[in-house]
This record gives C-alpha cells, sequence and structure tokens, in this order.
C-alpha cells in the first residue's frame, strides 16, 4: 500500500499517484514546537521582564518547556519511514534546508534552557545534596544524594554573591532563548511558507503567524496545566492532612486567581495579535485573487468552511476572547477559555497542513483525511488517533520525572 493511501479519500480530478502524505503527525509537529517556544516566553516575561507576579507560574513553565522539548521531534519521528535515520538532522545540521537547520536550532535551544534551569535551581542541587548526606538513609536516599551532587557539577557555593551571579545568568539565558525560543517555531512556518508548489502555504506571513500562536498555546496550555496541577496539588494535600492529622493551615493551596488573570491578559495581548495576522493574510489573497484563488476560496469557505470559521475562528478565537476579556475572571472561566484557545491553535496547524493538501496539483479535484482511529496497522497507530495520543501525552510524563527533580513549587524546597 503506498504511503498515504490508508487515510485519503479522494473527489473529481486526482493524479493517481497524488495522496494526502502529510498526516496528523505533521499536524503535531508545529503544535508542540509551538507549546515548547510559548511556554519559554511565559517564564522570561519574569526573568527578563521583571513581572514579580508571574514568578510562581514563571518556574512552572520553565520546567514545563524543558519537559515538552524532547517531545517537539517525536512527530518526526513517528512519521519517518526510516526512523533509524533521524539522529543524522542532530548530529549532521546544517543550512542547506530548513528541516536540516532544525539541528542547529534545536540543540541550541536546549542548551539554553538546560543552562537556565541549572541556575535557577543549583541552589536547590546543594541544599539537597547536604541535606540527604547528613540525614539520609538507605540504598535510595544514598543513590540521590549521588544524583544532586552530580547535578551540582560542582559548584557548593551557595553564598549571596553566587546566588546573585546564578540570578543575572538566568536574566542573560532567558533574552537569549526568547529570539532562540521564536525561530525554533518560526522556521516551521518557513518550511511551509516556502513552498512554491503549494498555493495556500506560499506566504511570507507563515513563519510570524506561527510564532504567534506558538505563544498563544504555549501560554494557554502552562495556565491550563498550572491550574489542574495546583488543584491536584491541593487534593492531595487534604488527603495528607486528614490522614496525619495535620492543621488546614499546612494544605498547600490551589491555583492562585491573580496568576491566573494577570497570565490570561498577556494570552490575550497575543491572541488579538495572532488572530489580526490571520486575518490579514486571508483579506491579501482575496484581495490579490492570483491565479490559485479559485480552488482556494472552494477549500476555505466550502470544504473547509466549519474547521476554519466555526472551530478556528469562532470556538478557537473569538468565544475565548470574550470568555478572558470579562472581567473578574474566574478560575474555571480561565480553564475553558484556555481548552478553546488549545482547540483553536490545533485547528490552525490542522488547516494549514491537512488543509494545504486537500486539493489536488490539477485544481480541479480534492481529498479528505480520514484520521485513523482504530489501528489497523503499525502505521496507521503512529499516522493515526494513537500516534496523537502518544504525543500530547508524553510531556506530562516527563514533567512529573523532572518535577521529582527540579521542584516547581517554592515549599518542596525548604529543608
Amino acid at each position: 500500500m503506498v504511503h498515504g493511501e490508508a487515510w485519503t479519500l479522494k473527489e473529481f480530478f486526482v493524479y493517481p499517484n497524488e495522496y494526502i502524505y502529510w498526516s496528523i503527525q505533521i499536524v503535531m509537529y508545529p503544535f508542540m514546537t509551538g507549546l515548547v517556544a510559548g511556554a519559554f516566553v511565559l517564564s522570561s516575561l519574569y526573568h527578563v521582564f521583571g513581572v514579580k507576579q508571574l514568578k510562581e507560574i514563571a518556574r512552572f513553565s520553565l520546567v514545563f518547556s524543558f519537559a515538552l522539548l524532547p517531545c517537539a521531534p517525536m512527530p518526526l519521528l513517528l512519521h519517518l519511514q526510516q526512523p533509524l535515520r533521524n539522529h543524522h538532522v542532530l548530529m549532521t545540521p546544517h543550512f542547506t534546508s530548513a528541516i536540516a537547520a532544525f539541528g542547529i536550532v534545536f540543540l541550541t535551544y536546549g542548551m539554553i534552557v538546560a543552562s537556565e534551569l541549572w541556575f535557577v535551581y543549583r541552589g536547590h542541587f546543594v541544599a539537597r545534596a547536604l541535606h540527604l548526606r547528613e540525614n539520609g538513609r538507605g540504598v535510595v536516599d544514598h543513590l540521590l544524594a549521588i544524583l544532586f551532587s552530580l547535578l551540582t557539577l560542582g559548584a557548593w557555593d551557595v553564598g549571596e554573591e553566587a546566588l546573585h551571579r546564578d540570578e543575572k545568568a538566568v536574566k542573560v539565558l532567558a533574552g537569549a532563548g526568547i529570539p532562540v525560543a521564536c525561530f525554533l517555531h518560526g522556521y516551521a512556518g518557513f518550511i511551509f511558507g516556502s513552498v512554491k508548489a503549494n498555493a495556500l502555504w506560499m506566504t511570507p506571513l507563515m513563519p510570524v503567524i506561527f510564532i504567534c500562536s506558538a505563544v498563544v498555546s504555549g501560554i494557554a496550555l502552562c495556565i491550563l496545566s498550572y491550574v489542574a496541577v495546583c488543584q491536584l496539588r491541593k487534593l492531595l494535600g487534604r488527603r495528607a492532612a486528614a490522614r496525619d492529622d495535620l492543621s488546614p493551615g499546612d494544605e498547600p493551596g490551589g491555583a492562585d486567581p491573580a496568576i491566573v488573570a494577570l497570565t490570561a491578559r498577556y494570552l490575550l495581548i497575543f491572541l488579538v495579535l495572532a488572530i489580526t495576522l490571520e486575518l490579514l493574510d486571508l483579506i491579501f489573497r482575496g484581495y490579490t485573487a492570483v491565479k490559485s484563488w479559485d480552488i482556494l476560496r472552494s477549500v476555505i469557505y466550502e470544504k473547509d468552511f466549519v474547521k476554519i470559521f466555526i472551530l478556528q475562528y469562532g470556538l478557537g478565537n473569538l468565544v475565548p476572547f470574550i470568555l478572558l476579556s470579562l472581567p473578574r475572571l474566574t478560575i474555571r472561566r480561565a480553564v475553558a477559555g484556555t481548552l478553546l484557545v488549545l482547540l483553536g491553535v490545533f485547528m490552525m496547524r490542522w488547516n494549514v497542513v491537512i488543509g494545504g493538501q486537500a486539493f489536488s496539483s490539477s485544481f480541479a479535484g480534492f481529498m479528505e483525511y480520514r484520521l485513523p482511529i482504530v489501528p489497523e496497522s503499525m502505521e496507521t497507530f503512529r499516522e493515526g488517533l494513537g500516534g496523537a495520543l502518544l504525543v500530547a501525552g508524553m510531556p506530562y510524563f516527563l514533567f512529573f520525572l523532572i518535577s521529582r527533580v527540579m521542584p516547581i513549587f517554592p515549599s518542596r524546597q525548604n529543608y
């Protein structure tokens, strides 16, 4: 079976060898890289711009960005027909193509985030290592003491001057990481925008649209995950307090409404910018009305009308804008708004990737993507709902593991 035949439905005149080759995993690829960039930009609002009210969620988003980072290339790995060759992009990076440059950008961004995390948590590594050396019991505590001692990299000085230098280093790295994070996702838009053979993708606004929507999706996911983790932590704290007969004041609190409301304001700023650019691109295409506009108009206003104007612009942009703009923002309203924002960004990726392949090269026929729900083979699992859920769930697993070493709440750092 030809790659793409299992999930492509053809209508009218389509070439025999023409299929929708880029499936759900190529939709997930720019979506996941956008989450990485957006989460890092949110953390930089505190480290670079000094928004002190975002200190707690900035730490959360920085760790979450690091957890998202290994998951960004996962969709490409699952999509590759020869996945064992994937390391060539990282081992031999060069600028002869946009995807080849991914190795340089990805490794550079990874080193910046890892270095920033080390400076943020160096004091914690030292305190934890010393605590385990003095009070540790058993094999597990001994192994943890070795782990945290290695993480210190031999820098045991936790004096005021040393910690002040760490803060300066964090600020420099965060400032340098913002353009790299934007470039990490902007080049994904560049890949689509530079394809001259596709009328829907060929636009110089594509990288900018991808960057703005990336920041929107990253901030929205951080708000949603922050609320979920805080509520889970509060629930577990109540159970522990009831079991150990602790006073109510010792229980961890839930998500701070002030932090959520302030973060939502920054989300609205980037959401307005993203919507403006997308509508500007759509208006420009209709005004210029180039030769391919007839087929694009059929795709945008007929075939994908529900996906674009109902799901993406309606539920994904307009409704969350109203929910987040209303005064006295509540946690529940913020959760509903961020969920819809993520839906809108995902549908934007879907409409670009799948919609860009929906019309044939003959401009006379259409193709429809049928997402494999029940896998009939390993290929339909990787390129179907199962593979997409695997990619979406992996960051939370990594986040849980990393948070065991780098606690996201300050109360866990006191020894």
